[in-house]
């Protein structure tokens, strides 16, 4: 609808979208610049703003797969201010559990409140993956059989990564629906690869990026679409406004009302999963929150105000 590559035109469908981000301690490695977690932070922050800006009804929510255990941070949302807001508290800890944060981004998508969105999950690993390649592709077929798509972005540790990667994409891709996009460190700006790949653009066609040779920011010509260019490049100063008022607030909070820590959750809850076992218990939780969230988000919150 709003993209035209030769006589064939790229009709945007609505998906909820859950990216999982690598928050370990080799993310402080500093082969991207700045480092990898502001790198990989960077990249989100562009991806969450087109994917939400493909459709209204589109949306994304965001979960860690380091520490004591994978951890979901904001569920499923078109509220991009609340999406950077999460970005700027997540700890650098541990090591990435690569298993179980799929599983249990799985299970989240299954019980979305859109059950007509195509269910997607987008990885970023940055870390040595200590999974085995047959356990990824064990559960990438697992994936492939409930129709989730997974798309993957390899960075940092490509030599030890890429081959399992490769395999498990490999395992789980359906009819071009998952798609895997391996960064070397050197001087490009991780974000800019990401948004001229087929992760934003949808589409296999070329090399990364589709038009060769020419990157627009936020992944949109504005020749061919001025008003979404626009529409994208407001809605991330909107963002970056609000994350700047969230850290400001989280602050006062902090300080203000140190005792909150013991409060109950909130109607977008931090969800931990200490063991195995737990996962599917803990994702029906994640469920019931989530469309709780889902439905606050239809209208305007008190908070936001």
């Amino acid at each position: 609808q709003r993209r035209v590559r030769g006589n064939h035109s790229t009709r945007i469908m609505s998906s909820t979208s859950l990216v999982i981000l690598d928050n370990s301690e080799w993310m402080r490695n500093g082969d991207f610049a700045p480092n990898r977690v502001e790198a990989q932070h960077d990249a989100v922050s562009l991806l969450a703003g087109a994917k939400t800006n493909q459709s209204a009804e589109s949306c994304v929510g965001i979960m860690t797969s380091s520490g004591k255990s994978p951890k979901v941070l904001v569920t499923p949302t078109n509220d991009v201010g609340k999406l950077l807001a999460c970005l700027h508290n997540i700890k650098i800890e541990g090591t990435a559990k690569v298993l179980s944060s799929l599983r249990i981004a799985q299970l989240a998508l299954k019980h979305r409140v859109h059950k007509n969105h195509k269910p997607r999950i987008v990885l970023f690993i940055g870390s040595p993956i200590e999974e085995s390649k047959e356990e990824l592709e064990k559960l990438g077929a697992m994936l492939q059989k409930n129709e989730c798509a997974v798309d993957v972005v390899n960075f940092g540790e490509i030599e030890d990564n890429t081959e399992k990667l490769e395999a498990f994409v490999g395992s789980v891709n359906n009819h071009d629906n998952s798609h895997l996009v391996t960064v070397p460190p050197g001087p490009h700006v991780l974000s800019d690869l990401l948004l001229s790949s087929p992760i934003v653009t949808g589409s296999s066609e070329g090399g990364p990026g589709g038009a060769p040779g020419v990157q627009h920011e936020f992944g949109v010509d504005p020749n061919l679409d001025p008003e979404l260019a626009l529409a994208m490049q407001l809605s991330m100063e909107e963002a970056r406004r609000a994350e700047e008022e969230s850290a400001k607030q989280a602050a006062a909070d902090s300080t203000a009302a140190p005792a909150a820590d013991g409060a109950p959750a909130a109607a977008n809850p931090t969800l931990e999963i200490d063991a195995e076992d737990a996962e599917l218990q803990a994702a029906l939780a994640f469920s019931v929150g989530m469309m709780e969230t889902c439905l606050l988000y239809t209208s305007p919150s008190p908070r936001d105000s």
